[in-house]
């Protein structure tokens, strides 16, 4: 207990509000539960991996001070009915059940198998107040219209806009809240429908990993994820420098043409012998680009490099994000 106790503390210090009921709900959702490696790095306010998928992609709980910000933006009040997207291993539900109490319901939804699964068993005898259900996309399809009203709907991983099944009847006063943008960075917005339209408050930038962790398994060297990491890197730079005209021509080109590359093309990978890389179409394009593209190369290897730490499962989480939070980079 100690150890939770002086981590609110230090979280309250540093500006990170929190109120009684939310320091009740993490004094009692005990992390351990829904952890194998040790709280030490949560107690120091970094995320803490709850499970590795069978293709060693690392799903983290995020680092307190961000599930701090996430429930103080989502404005709970006890006996909603909230909507979680992505599981964060159970833990994020056990706090919200805390503070929603026995009239409170969560509907968990996860869309990676494994990590369902994973989910489901953690949660499976863990002692509840309200109630906390855990459904995949599928059974959240074919979910009863009566039992998809929600108060508020938090998403927790990121997207670049809002899932297509959360294509919901939104009720006066409900919203979303949930990190809207590329793989690379994302704005933390809260989403409220007012005649029809979204209206989105911004509450700061923040680096989360995708929602759905199936986009972080996938091939960095895919020509399409190629494209979308250097469509996201390119749209960050710009935002950040001015870029000659010619760099922005040579790297629009680049991501149509990799975009308009046969699906059937061999892959390549961390495996793939210096013969195999160099003879690929991907590669080939690449280096064509090269030359045009070497004054802006380096800051966009940075910026993707961001991008293939989450695919390639790094062991240094903090390599690119400055103090190793890898949820929030203020």
């Amino acid at each position: 207990m100690k150890d939770i106790e002086e981590l609110i503390i230090r979280l309250g210090e540093n500006g990170f509000p929190m109120d009684e009921s939310l320091k009740f709900a993490f004094k009692n959702a005990n992390i351990d539960y829904f952890i194998k490696s040790g709280n030490n790095r949560f107690y120091s306010d970094n995320p803490v991996e709850f499970m590795k998928t069978s293709k060693g992609v690392t799903k983290n709980i995020s680092a307190p001070h961000m599930l701090v910000t996430l429930l103080h933006h989502l404005e709970i009040k006890k006996g909603q009915k909230v909507l979680l997207v992505g599981s964060k291993g159970g833990y994020l539900a056990a706090i919200l059940d805390y503070l929603l109490g026995e009239e409170g319901i969560i509907t968990l939804i996860e869309p990676h198998d494994e990590v369902l699964e994973h989910t489901r068993r953690v949660l499976e005898n863990y002692q509840t107040r309200g109630i906390i259900r855990v459904l995949s996309i599928i059974d959240f399809e074919f979910y009863d219209e009566s039992a998809k009203e929600f108060d508020r709907i938090l998403i927790t991983g990121a997207v670049r806009e809002i899932p297509d099944f959360l294509s919901l009847n939104y009720q006066e006063g409900s919203f979303i809240l949930g990190p809207f943008g590329s793989n690379i960075q994302q704005r933390l917005l809260k989403k409220e429908k007012q005649s029809g339209e979204w209206l989105d408050t911004d509450l700061g930038g923040v680096v989360f990993s995708p929602m759905d962790t199936r986009i972080s398994e996938r091939n960095p060297l895919d020509p399409i994820v190629l494209a979308e990491g250097l469509e996201d890197s390119f749209s960050l730079i710009c935002e950040i420098i001015e870029v000659d005209e010619e760099i922005l021509q040579g790297i629009e080109q680049l991501i149509q043409s990799l975009r308009e590359l046969p699906r059937d093309i061999p892959s390549i990978g961390e495996h793939s012998s210096d013969e195999e890389i160099m003879e690929n179409p991907v590669m080939d394009l690449m280096m064509s680009e090269m030359e045009r593209l070497a004054p802006i190369w380096p800051i966009i290897e940075h910026f993707m490099s961001i991008e293939l730490v989450n695919i390639f499962n790094s062991e240094d989480e903090s390599s690119f994000i400055t103090g190793g939070h890898e949820d929030l980079v203020p």
